[in-house]
């Protein structure tokens, strides 16, 4: 049995693409995607069928211009989805704009425009979860459309005060990031070395599956950002990971023996101690830990950079 197949005895396995055809050679459970995947997916002439009806779409739609784009955007992030979902048998997440990740009331409407989009082509509430940045005001907004049934993941996600945060806005799922851990502390420290029991990013998520498993928390714990096997061996056991289509293959042919490094009743058997969290004391510990603090505030800059550079590549078309 390859690595990949242990993995999934263990854990859920989720592909982290916009490629239709990468999920089709792995078979995941669930998919993610991203404005930075959707935006290298859109390059391939075999998706050339999804680009040209959300432009459709949106010069169909549109009252103005800053409309267009948006709803153009909008429905390619949903036709590809549409895709993937024939695929596989479970959730597909979709994101919001980055540009909303500190307004809770366009997020909450962002969100809701995009799930009736689904809606519209048929595809059920529950095999959608909404991508929203693990700030202050996405956790509200989280608070608000999980009320209503809208699932969420929270993403752009560094340490264990966001991952709380999240967790008591009762968010169906988190993705915190583990190679973005990884390159802040060797950025900053180029002379250490890591062995892949110590790696900043595979021990975050560790104490953030802990916690949440000592103090009972519903909401899922999805590892994402991988940069090596190594990380993804070391949350063997989290509830799903998140993982691209290249070390899924690496995954796919090495057949090592692997073994379960995350579980509840370790997680129980710990002396963690309950952390009470208000707006004011969350943006305090969020400020003090500077990796979160820079990795937050860069994710979302990229994710702002590469919907703009959608938007350009689709008044081209």
């Amino acid at each position: 049995m390859d690595q990949l197949e242990q993995l999934k005895q263990m854990t859920t396995v989720v592909v982290d693409t916009g490629d239709i055809d990468a999920i089709q050679k792995f078979k995941p459970t669930d998919a993610t995607t991203n404005p930075s995947l959707l935006l290298a997916a859109m390059q391939k002439p075999q998706y050339k069928h999804l680009v040209d009806e959300a432009v459709h779409y949106g010069n169909l739609k549109a009252t103005s211009a800053s409309e267009k784009f948006g709803l153009m955007i909008d429905r390619l992030c949903v036709n590809f989805g549409e895709e993937i979902l024939k695929i596989i048998p479970g959730r597909i997440s979709t994101e919001v704009d980055p540009k909303l990740s500190f307004d809770t009331a366009g997020s909450i409407a962002k969100a809701r425009s995009l799930l009736q989009l689904y809606k519209d082509k048929g595809i059920p509430q529950e095999r959608i979860l909404i991508k929203l940045a693990s700030t202050w005001e996405g956790a509200e907004a989280a608070k608000v459309l999980e009320k209503e049934g809208i699932h969420c993941n929270m993403t752009l996600l560094f340490s264990l005060p966001q991952a709380i945060l999240c967790a008591e806005a009762k968010a169906t799922l988190i993705s915190p990031f583990v190679g973005r851990i990884l390159d802040w502390h060797k950025k900053n420290d180029p002379k250490a070395t890591y062995a892949p029991d110590d790696d900043p990013g595979v021990r975050s998520v560790a104490s953030i599956y802990h916690y949440f498993k000592k103090f009972d928390y519903k909401t899922q714990i999805m590892g994402a950002s991988f940069r090596n096997i190594d990380e993804i061996l070391g949350l063997a056991g989290c509830d799903l990971l998140t993982i691209a289509p290249q070390l899924l293959e690496e995954l796919h042919t090495a057949t090592a023996p692997i073994k379960r490094r995350l579980s509840v009743d370790d997680a129980k058997d710990s002396s963690l101690e309950k952390i009470t969290l208000d707006e004011k004391s969350f943006r305090f510990e969020l400020n003090e830990n500077a990796m979160a603090t820079e990795k937050l505030s860069e994710g979302i800059r990229k994710f702002a950079e590469d919907t703009a550079k959608l938007q350009k590549a689709l008044t081209l078309i």
